[in-house]
Formats: C-alpha cells, sequence, structure tokens
C-alpha cells in the first residue's frame, strides 16, 4: 500500500438482496486529508463505511485502512480509528461517565481531558444515563467517545446529526484542530454543504450507488461551471436541447435557460451559441451548485478521477 494512501477501496460492491446498493467503488483516500463523502439518502454512503470498517462484508471487491484488509483489523489497528455512526450507538444503561471510562479500556491513547472537555461543552450530566439523553446529548457524548482517543484516522458518519449550530461550529473546529498533524486523517459523510465546503479539502460524490465525483474540491469547484442564457422580444428557450457534452443540470424560465455544465470548453462555447439566445453569461459556482449539478435529476452524469475529468457525450432534458 501507498504510504500516501490511508484508506483504499477496490471495487467494492453490495448488494442487499437484488438491490444493488454499492456499484464497483473505487477509491483512494489520501493521508492527512480532510474527505468528504457525499450523496444523496439511500445513495450507499454508510454501507461504504461499514464496509471499509469490516462491519458489513462486501458482496465484491475489496478495501484497506491504514495498509490492513478490512476485514481482518487487528485491534491495534481499530485502536487507531475513531468512528462516529450516525446512530450515536452506546449501551444505554451507562452513565455518562461509565460510556468514558469502558471506552478508555480500548485506547491507549485515550486522552481524558478531550473526553471531559467535549462533554463539558455539552453540559452532560457525568450521572446521566444514555438512555435519558436527548438526540443532541447523544450527539455530544458520542462526539467525546470518538475525539478522546485521538486517533489517525477518523471516520464521521453524518457527525452534525442532532447538533446544534453552535456544537456544529464547535465540531468543524475540532476537525481542523485535529488534522493540524499532516498524518491524521478525516473521513466524513455529511449533507450540509456549507460544512463541506468549510474543512473539506477533498471530495468523493456517490449517486445512485455509483462514483460519480473523486478529486480535491478545488478541482471540482474550478471544473463545474453555470451558464445562464438569456431569450430577448418573442424569442423562448429550446423546449428540447440536442446533446451537450458534460451537460449536468438544466433550469429554465420563459425568458431565460441555466445550464451547469462539467470541464466546459471552446466545443462547448459552440454549441451554446447555436441555441439561439440573445446573450450568453458565465454565472459563478459555488461548491453547493456543483455538487447538486451531480446529484440532480436532470442531465448526463461525468465522472471526475484524480482531478482529471472523463466526460461522456450527455444529452440534456428540459
Amino acid at each position: 500500500m501507498n504510504s500516501g494512501i490511508v484508506m483504499q477501496a477496490q471495487g467494492l460492491t453490495r448488494y442487499f438482496g437484488s438491490r444493488k446498493v454499492v456499484d464497483q467503488l473505487t477509491m483512494d483516500v489520501p493521508r492527512g486529508s480532510v474527505f468528504a463523502f457525499l450523496g444523496r439518502n439511500g445513495s450507499g454512503k454508510t454501507t461504504t463505511i461499514r464496509m471499509l470498517l469490516g462491519l458489513t462484508e462486501p458482496t465484491r471487491g475489496s478495501s484497506t485502512v491504514l495498509g490492513h484488509d478490512s476485514r481482518h483489523l487487528p485491534p491495534e489497528v481499530i485502536a487507531r480509528i475513531g468512528y462516529m455512526s450516525e446512530s450515536h450507538s452506546m449501551y444505554e444503561w451507562m452513565t455518562v461517565r461509565q460510556c468514558g471510562a469502558y471506552q478508555a479500556r480500548f485506547y491507549p491513547r485515550w486522552n481524558a481531558k478531550v473526553f471531559d472537555s467535549i462533554v463539558g461543552h455539552f453540559h452532560l450530566d457525568l450521572r446521566a444515563k444514555a438512555a435519558d439523553l436527548s438526540r443532541g446529548e447523544r450527539a455530544g457524548l458520542s462526539l467525546a467517545m470518538t475525539l478522546a482517543p485521538e486517533p489517525e484516522l477518523l471516520i464521521l458518519d453524518d457527525p452534525a446529526i442532532g447538533l446544534d449550530p453552535v456544537a456544529r461550529r464547535s465540531l468543524l473546529e475540532s476537525m481542523i484542530y485535529i488534522t493540524r498533524d499532516s498524518d491524521r486523517t478525516i473521513f466524513f459523510s455529511s449533507h450540509l454543504l456549507d460544512d463541506v465546503e468549510r474543512v473539506a479539502d477533498h471530495i468523493a460524490i456517490l449517486d445512485r450507488s455509483v462514483l460519480r465525483v473523486l478529486c480535491p474540491v478545488d478541482i471540482l469547484r474550478s471544473s463545474v461551471r453555470q451558464f445562464m442564457l438569456h431569450y430577448a422580444g418573442a424569442a423562448a428557450p429550446p423546449t428540447s436541447l440536442p446533446p451537450l457534452r458534460g451537460l449536468l443540470r438544466v433550469r429554465r424560465s420563459p425568458s431565460d435557460l441555466w445550464l451547469t455544465v462539467a470541464a466546459p470548453d471552446d466545443a462547448t462555447q459552440r454549441e451554446l451559441r447555436l441555441l439561439g439566445a440573445a446573450t450568453i453569461e458565465e454565472v459563478p459556482v459555488g461548491l453547493n451548485d456543483a455538487v447538486i449539478g451531480y446529484l440532480g435529476d436532470r442531465g448526463e452524469h461525468g465522472f471526475f478521477l484524480d482531478g482529471m475529468p472523463a466526460l461522456a457525450a450527455a444529452g440534456g432534458a428540459a
């Protein structure tokens, strides 16, 4: 395994019955990165995470974590991983204090000060049972149990669920603080694109169980463009579009057409001019629009791999 890669998946595929949840996923997670793993609900993010951690057996394919086969992670490797699931699982009968003490037994680098600091931030009563905590309080306890071991690899499955805006900010600051050590890596899924834009430097997007994007965040942001085509007078946008390479999303109004396009080039400009608009304006695209472009229902999806777009011919539907 490349020493610069902390997690690697090769052709990971998982069926549940006849339903394909993850389809031939191949990706590398660079060491020291903050890696955002995005997709709609049901796109296969949690299943992928569970396969990477050896908690779910793949139907086909393989993966490694910290240089070890995911299906056979030894205890000393597991101790280097912090995992926070979206369900915030814990022993319901334990108190907050007991949850911390129990977790500490499995991690040689357990930092009690980190645990106490996070518990205090969430104003948790150390004597309260986990079963009696609110969803936000459970998220706080889960976060404390995940960060206290000072993990080399931190895996967070939608960590902001149950957190108020103040706690979310604390979580983001914690993620940034953790990666001050260039050997530490954060891999997290999220639906909150503003949070992703603040902290992530690499991004992967699953859409309908297929990996559509895999690249540094700045490559995605710079490679997706939006064009506004304005039709003057009696002219109106066409009701259907010819094939347009890299088309991701189409929006329209009575006099305007907005096209989100991946990796546009000179040929794209020529194709746009043939659509008969009075004016064509390039509109700035943020990360939110770039991601939504890939997850939307309009247009043929392209694929980014290691920052190199390889886009098939695309046809757009109005």
